[in-house]
């Protein structure tokens, strides 16, 4: 059986939902589509989702078409949601980026082509609602031309649009599929000659170009990433539904299975009243059995898989055999998380952030303190779930924080926990998450060698590096000095080390070297080099400075003229660094970055200032460097390993 798994994606609203619906009831999986905004859609599923009728969650359905079995996985619009779409990324071999006729490329569809670019995922663009007052196909393809990628195709050609009766000519289509090339229209021979050099020098040669030497380009362009083709429809009046599924079975690449070696990754997490807690996984090869036993390379854990589950048109179902390059749910192995890898990690995908990570933090507590313990096994498993929220759990201070994206996240969670779970909470202030990076080279040394047992000497060199490359770590030293086993652990406790540095915030941009150290044949245990590393680390922050860096954001604001003064002015007391406006018709498109903290709610301001004619784009742009008076500074979460004997006590368990 051939299988092709696809990701649904596009900016809120463009109609991800309503695709999905239409391909569930085209296949035969449904009788009647359901609708978003009723909450009867079918991967929107939760409460949550049919209540407020958008998409919370990443969900999967599967459907059959043209002798192959399709996995669609849709995926939430609104960029709060964006950690979501990027664990759904790893399942996928191609994507449909929906947008919308009307509003075209929006902030997010500039995100989510960036990612599936970056991931090199084959892409198809359906430019959905065609029917709408204000559609222009012809002047969407533009922009997608100026704002994404060049090399895109319109396989249709589009009338009587912006009316309830739009139509499709598929002559390109049909005769495509039919290797008619004598009847298929030249600008579109052209347009794919511009993107495969074969096709060109035919062309300009003046050459035959058969109907196979044809489609087997357009099939290697598309898997390749180098050619996006473009179809129309209308989700609302099923037009375009079976022209995009067809393409993708035609033109785009199956799933591949290169080996009978057991090799997956688990994209999601589903805690299931009644199944308990799944892992979905995408199966690249091999074949999973219900009691065979898994070796989880991330964890180095193995367990065995006691339900293999499918997902079809909203329920799960059992399958007895989990076939290579298919999407499958696994029950029996508990420890199994997002990212993880099943089998060999040659499989292992950039774990690299395609979007951006959460810029706010928070501290979540229960609205009654009795019910703190349910409220911590609530977070555990929320973060299980969706590891951007990076819960932070202080035990001793009995404190819980995490990491979101925006406000809307933070609505969602607490409804989320209130419908789910019947617990009521509540939030401190969000406060924007700031970072610190190092201002000069400088060394981090510690030498644990009291009260024994105990022996951990390290030294670390520590550099900065410009802004954006995160962190660099090597071990300089040899395993006859420092143990391979001590060296792992060091190498495991770097993150945690710089969670939080002189400021309070996580350290980014440099370069740390392990360049001297050593064990003790008796006395050394792998806890005394977590400690060492962690105390020499903070150590060499102090040494070498810290500066602070702030999330910057970049903005594009789209408004009749006469607000231009305005505008400026106003974004110039929050600290914006702004290009030259453009002026057209009467209307200014402004850019620039500005801090996130500045404008946590400037949307609400630019509303007020230009009556509500204003379009605002937002996404983030990078940190960048800010005065301590201009950011914030917080205080050490539990015992700071700049006060040392504390610090030991504490991890020796002699601190109460």
């Amino acid at each position: 059986m051939d299988f092709i798994n696809i990701g649904i994606v596009a900016h809120v609203d463009a109609g991800k939902t309503s695709l999905t619906e239409n391909l569930l009831h085209l296949s035969g999986r449904i009788k009647n589509t359901g609708s978003v905004d009723k909450g009867t859609a079918i991967t929107d599923s939760l409460p949550l989702e049919q209540r407020r009728g958008i998409s919370i969650k990443a969900d999967s359905v599967s459907i059959e078409w043209q002798d192959k079995v399709i996995n669609i996985i849709d995926t939430p619009g609104h960029i709060d949601f964006s950690g979501e779409v990027e664990r759904s990324f790893k399942a996928l071999d191609c994507a449909i980026l929906v947008v919308s006729a009307v509003e075209g490329v929006q902030a997010h569809t500039e995100n989510l082509w960036n990612a599936l670019e970056s991931l090199q995922i084959p892409t198809i663009i359906f430019i959905n609602k065609i029917d709408r007052v204000g559609a222009d196909s012809v002047a969407v393809v533009a922009e997608i031309k100026k704002t994404l990628t060049k090399s895109c195709v319109p396989l249709q050609k589009v009338a009587n649009e912006a009316t309830e009766a739009p139509v499709l000519d598929n002559s390109i289509l049909n005769n495509l599929n039919d290797s008619n090339i004598v009847d298929i229209d030249g600008s579109f021979i052209e347009q794919i000659a511009e993107c495969s050099e074969v096709l060109l020098e035919k062309y300009l040669e003046e050459e035959d170009i058969s109907a196979e030497l044809l489609v087997n380009e357009f099939k290697t362009l598309i898997a390749n990433c180098d050619l996006t083709p473009i179809v129309f429809g209308s989700a609302k009046f099923k037009l375009g539904i079976e022209e995009v599924i067809s393409t993708i079975c035609n033109y785009f690449p199956i799933a591949q299975n290169d080996s009978d070696e057991v090799r997956g990754v688990v994209y999601k997490i589903v805690n299931d009243k009644a199944l308990g807690r799944l892992a979905g996984v995408r199966l690249f090869s091999g074949n999973i059995q219900i009691r065979d036993s898994l070796f989880n390379s991330s964890t180095g854990s193995e367990n065995k898989v006691s339900l293999l589950k499918k997902k079809y048109a909203g329920k799960f179902e059992n399958i007895t055999i989990f076939e290579a390059g298919d999407i499958a749910y696994i029950a029996g192995m508990s420890d199994l998380k997002p990212g993880d890898i099943i089998g060999d990690k040659v499989y292992q995908i950039d774990s690299k952030n395609l979007f951006f990570e959460p810029l706010l933090t928070i501290k979540v507590q229960p609205q009654e303190d009795k019910y703190y313990s349910n409220l911590v096994e609530i977070m555990h498993e929320l973060s299980d779930e969706d590891p951007t929220l990076n819960l932070l759990w202080l035990k001793d201070e009995r404190e819980l924080h995490i990491k979101v994206m925006g406000l809307i996240q933070l609505e969602i969670l607490e409804e989320t926990i209130a419908l789910r779970y019947n617990l009521k909470v509540k939030f401190g202030d969000p406060i924007v998450i700031y970072k610190e990076t190092p201002v000069k080279l400088g060394h981090g040394k510690e030498r644990y060698t009291m009260p024994k047992p105990c022996w951990a000497v390290v030294d670390f060199e520590m550099e900065p590096l410009e802004r954006g490359r995160g962190v660099v770590y090597e071990s300089k030293v040899s395993v006859n000095k420092i143990a391979a086993k001590y060296q792992n652990e060091i190498s495991n406790t770097i993150n945690s080390a710089l969670a939080q540095g002189k400021y309070g915030w996580e350290i980014t941009d440099l370069k740390i070297s392990l360049v001297d150290g050593e064990d003790h044949v008796l006395h050394s245990r792998p806890g005394d080099f977590i400690l060492a590393t962690k105390m020499a680390i903070m150590n060499g922050i102090l040494e070498c400075g810290s500066q602070l860096l702030e999330p910057m954001l970049k903005i594009k604001i789209i408004a009749p003229e006469q607000f231009l003064g305005k505008v400026i002015s106003g974004l110039m007391l929050l600290r914006a660094e702004l290009d030259v406006p453009v002026v057209e018709n009467d209307t200014f498109i402004l850019e620039g970055i500005v801090p996130v903290n500045t404008t946590l709610d400037y949307n609400i301001t630019l509303n007020s200032m230009t009556s509500g004619k204003a379009k605002l784009l937002t996404k983030f742009h990078s940190y960048q460097e800010c005065r301590l008076e201009l950011g914030k500074e917080i205080e050490y979460r539990g015992v700071s390993p700049k006060d040392r004997s504390k610090y030991i006590l504490k991890h020796r368990g002699a601190l109460a």
